[in-house]
């Protein structure tokens, strides 16, 4: 249990694995992705510049700095992408600096420190193989609408949907 501690509170303090990277989707002709919207994809970079504008004459308005970080695509307008995050701010990020590989923030909303249990099973009875400090990123393997199965460094296992920022409810993922 003390190791299970220690992790969510390194991936807590940013520390994170990186799995293969996915590429973003191909731009169809005039760079729109004909994909739906909203849709939730990942950051590719430890350093992403959000404008206020789909311009490179636009002011960035604050960098992101986690890479695989879940976003929310609200918007497209030719190769960009206006984005929201966890807390709700938005603006423009460059298509090829997101990546189609799902993420997950544990519980972003949560103002105190309840961690969230890593369970063995699709079930609130199984045994917890960790326990998920809010804001510790985990990479998306499956959800069936109600429970997803992550991988956090080298534990792996089941959280409910809705305690998870990243995916919709009752999507399912395979």
């Amino acid at each position: 249990m003390a190791s299970a501690l220690a992790l969510a509170l390194l991936l807590l303090a940013g520390v994170e694995t990186h799995a293969a990277s996915d590429s973003a989707p191909a731009a169809g002709p005039g760079g729109q992705s004909h994909l739906p919207i909203p849709r939730f994809v990942s950051l590719k970079s430890d350093r992403v510049n959000v404008r206020k504008g789909p311009s490179t004459d636009q002011a960035i308005v604050w960098v992101f700095s986690r890479a695989g970080l879940p976003i929310e695509i609200i918007a497209e307008s030719d190769n960009w992408r206006r984005v929201c995050d966890s807390e709700g701010a938005d603006g423009w990020v460059w298509h090829s600096l997101l990546s189609g590989r799902r993420t997950v923030l544990i519980s972003p909303w949560t103002k105190t420190p309840e961690n969230v249990p890593l369970y063995s099973r699709k079930s609130t009875g199984a045994s917890t193989v960790a326990e998920l400090a809010p804001s510790v990123l985990g990479n998306v393997l499956s959800c069936d609408g109600e429970w997803c199965e992550l991988s956090i460094d080298d534990y792996s296992g089941f959280v409910q949907q809705d305690k998870l920022w990243g995916v919709y409810k009752d999507e399912v993922i395979k």
